[in-house]
């Protein structure tokens, strides 16, 4: 029987981190994966093709939208869809091999097969052609992440009606899509086909988008959107969807009462959220049982079982995956008789559609809930000569710094290029900033990273761009 101080179970972006920090740490590790390739489904079939087909739509629109030509480039494009698909499994595949490298470099053994518990300190993990082989360990890592939640009434197939893995690779550009659910999964893919020529509708239970975020920038991101031809079905409960050979009906009834209607589309997204992925791991036979989502508890990334440890989208906190790479390597380094830890407090949220939105910290809403009383410095894209430059002049920056110590309690940001700036704060907000300590640092010119300074300055009301 083969013996680990860790085995994972999991290879995506919380298991091949542990795993690597667990290989520089001199621990002898296992990584359990079923897949062909390593990633999980960030890297497979979510986070990155997700990028790499909102990078080419974004050109696309650009060359098609009169972008191009307002910058004095003529060309008539021609979509090319199954080229899209191949340079984005292309760039999939080299990132997964990427990995398969950092194992082997960190002396990460790969073990094909899916795992499973079998009683404290042992994994069994049946390979491909059904073949056990058990594994004994001194600790062992649940990391296997989440998987789209189901909507009743609402049958994926993955031919008409799709769930955020089926949205990467749809054969043909929709006539019409429907997303149901209006979260950050469903309004980046929607922006995906908006932008090669689909007719998007979002539908969604709540009265507004992207639920927690600061309320005025998910107003102005709405709106963005809008302005894009996104069409918004807002407070409407989806009852149910039949599918045909060549589109989709959904019946939705309004969550307040009133008369229910039908919906027809091409194709329906299904992208409400997502669910904890605990299906036949074994953990009775350690004593650990989720809760009603399938979520299993921590404390410090310890389950109620001794030796059995828990990270990612399967345990609480923000399902992201910055946020599993955090708790791996936290986890791995309590393991090995190390302080970690996770400030779950300044874990940034990005929605990588054009513009950008990007926060971290406290909303204005939390603030006003807890009785804080803070200051807001806001600065606009439009006003910052980079941005006006490039013709990215839509959204803010918004500081929200406490009243009386200065100190930076939330950022929000929408516009060009916010999923990297907001890092910025991050920093800052772990180092325990003010707003003066940004307002006050020297920032390149010219850069959309003013905003971020120029915001700051206004929290004592000293912008000086606007």
């Amino acid at each position: 029987m083969a013996q680990y101080d860790v085995v994972i179970i999991g290879g995506g972006p919380g298991g091949y981190n542990a795993a690597i920090r667990a290989g520089q740490l001199g621990l002898k590790v296992a990584v359990v994966e079923g897949r062909e390739t390593l990633g999980g489904v960030c890297l497979n079939v979510g986070c990155m093709p997700s990028k790499a087909l909102l990078h080419a739509s974004e050109l696309y629109a650009a060359a098609t939208g009169g972008e191009f030509a307002t910058l004095g480039i003529d060309v008539k494009p021609k979509l090319n869809l199954a080229q899209m698909m191949a340079q984005k499994a292309d760039s999939v595949l080299a990132l997964t091999k990427g990995i398969e490298f950092l194992f082997k470099k960190n002396k990460v053994e790969w073990i094909k097969g899916w795992g499973r518990i079998d009683g404290p300190g042992k994994v069994v993990v049946k390979a491909i052609d059904g073949a056990e082989t058990t594994l004994e360990a001194k600790n062992i890592l649940i990391a296997t992440g989440s998987e789209p939640t189901p909507l009743p009434g609402v049958t994926v197939d993955n031919k008409r009606i799709v769930d955020s893995t089926g949205a990467l690779s749809l054969p043909e550009v929709p006539g019409h899509l429907v997303v149901i659910g209006a979260g950050v999964i469903g309004l980046e893919l929607g922006s995906v086909w908006r932008r090669l020529g689909a007719e998007v509708t979002v539908v969604e239970y709540l009265d507004r988008v992207c639920p927690g975020m600061d309320e005025e920038t998910a107003k102005t991101f709405q709106r963005s959107l809008t302005k894009q031809g996104f069409k918004f079905q807002l407070g409407q409960k989806v009852t149910g969807a039949k599918a045909s050979a060549s589109g989709v009906e959904i019946t939705m009834e309004p969550v307040k009462g009133g008369e229910p209607q039908t919906l027809a589309a091409n194709y329906v997204l299904v992208a409400i959220g997502r669910r904890p992925f605990t299906q036949g791991l074994g953990l009775e036979t350690v004593g650990v049982t989720p809760d009603k989502r399938g979520m299993i508890a921590n404390d410090h990334f310890r389950t109620s079982a001794p030796g059995v440890w828990v990270v990612g989208d399967v345990t609480s906190g923000p399902m992201l995956a910055h946020k599993a790479e955090d708790e791996g390597v936290a986890c791995i380094e309590l393991i090995a008789g190390k302080a970690g830890h996770v400030n779950y407090d300044l874990i940034p949220g990005v929605i990588y559609t054009a513009p950008e939105v990007a926060t971290v910290g406290k909303t204005e809403e939390e603030l006003k809930a807890a009785g804080v009383v803070y200051k807001v410095g806001k600065f606009p894209f439009t006003a910052n000569s980079r941005a006006k430059i490039n013709h990215e002049g839509e959204g803010f920056v918004k500081v929200l710094a406490d009243a009386k110590t200065d100190r930076i309690l939330g950022v929000h940001m929408i516009g060009p290029n916010v999923g990297d700036m907001i890092a910025e704060y991050c920093v800052a907000m772990e180092f325990s900033a003010s707003s003066e300590d940004v307002a006050r640092t020297c920032h390149p010119h010219p850069t959309r990273s003013e905003a971020l300074r120029q915001a700051a300055m206004g929290v004592e009301g000293w912008t000086m761009q606007a």
